[in-house]
């Protein structure tokens, strides 16, 4: 385990240099102009996932540039004018067993590494929050079932975005990406999400956490995340569900322990007082 961890920290060393230190990382829990790499991780998971994902980059980039070599020794070495008479040898012994080697040793490494992700993505471990996403055409409902309370989350229209920008020009409030009602965790603790889909298959993603699962009408999935860092983190429905599928993004604020359980206080009181959960605005860390 020790020499695979030197051989991540190697290989993203390699991908930093590949892409250029301060181009490969998107802003913290959002993308961000001109990105060419993943956004920051704020969780152990996503920094496995792009761990692995720096080791296969540095792995195909290797095979690209050794077919590469090939290819240009053969095309010099090979050609009518350096090799008037063609060579007859009909095989090779040594290089037969380094092509069929050569791709299952790596083979093997890939999947070593994966297998080991997805142990560590799919066996939650014992969640000091639940929260249930449920995907509708077209935005998210979050519920709290310990705490007994659920509201809706739809996007900030652009009227509602400039008013707010209109307030607060520094408020960060990206277009496509902002949300009435945001989904509220405590920070360096065990977040169980259950999903599922009110409608059609919808899917619940937030790059930096690295979590990605379907909700599936009549299914309830679960995933998990544990962020390290206080903030705002946006994902996406990534399941094709219709005409307004690119406008249902996810929200999640992070905050500290105790302001969470004052969130949840006033989100209990000003829930159970509407007959619905829905268009509700809950303030949490402001």
């Amino acid at each position: 385990m020790q020499v695979l961890s030197r051989f991540r920290v190697a290989a993203l060393v390699a991908v930093m240099a590949l892409l250029g230190a301060g181009a490969a990382w998107a802003g913290i829990g959002q993308p961000s102009d001109w990105q060419l790499g993943p956004q920051q991780p704020a969780t152990n998971v996503a920094d496995d996932i792009i761990g692995f994902h720096n080791i296969l980059l540095v792995i195909i980039t290797g095979i690209t540039l050794f077919v590469l070599a090939l290819l240009v020794y053969v095309v010099l070495r090979f050609n009518a004018r350096a090799n008037p008479t063609p060579s007859r040898t009909t095989h090779n012994t040594l290089l037969e067993v380094f092509w069929t080697l050569g791709p299952v040793l790596i083979l093997l490494v890939i999947a070593i590494l994966s297998f080991k992700s997805l142990f560590f993505q799919l066996n939650i471990p014992k969640a000091d929050l639940t929260v249930k996403a449920t995907g509708k055409q077209w935005f998210w409902s979050y519920s709290y079932p310990d705490s007994k309370f659920e509201f809706d989350s739809i996007m900030l229209t652009d009227k509602e975005r400039n008013a707010k920008l209109a307030k607060d020009p520094k408020a960060d409030v990206p277009r496509l990406l902002s949300v009435d009602n945001e989904l509220v965790v405590p920070v360096n603790k065990v977040v169980r999400v259950h999903t599922t889909g009110a409608d059609v298959i919808h899917a619940f993603a937030v790059p930096s956490f690295g979590i990605k699962i379907d909700a599936i009408p009549g299914r309830l999935n679960e995933t998990w995340f544990k962020a390290e860092r206080e903030g705002v983190y946006y994902g996406q429905c990534s399941e094709l569900c219709g005409k307004d599928h690119a406008f249902m993004p996810i929200m999640v604020r992070v905050v500290s322990e105790q302001a969470f359980t004052a969130w949840l206080e006033d989100a209990k009181k000003k829930y159970a007082s509407e007959e619905t959960p829905a268009a509700v605005t809950v303030a949490a860390g402001q």
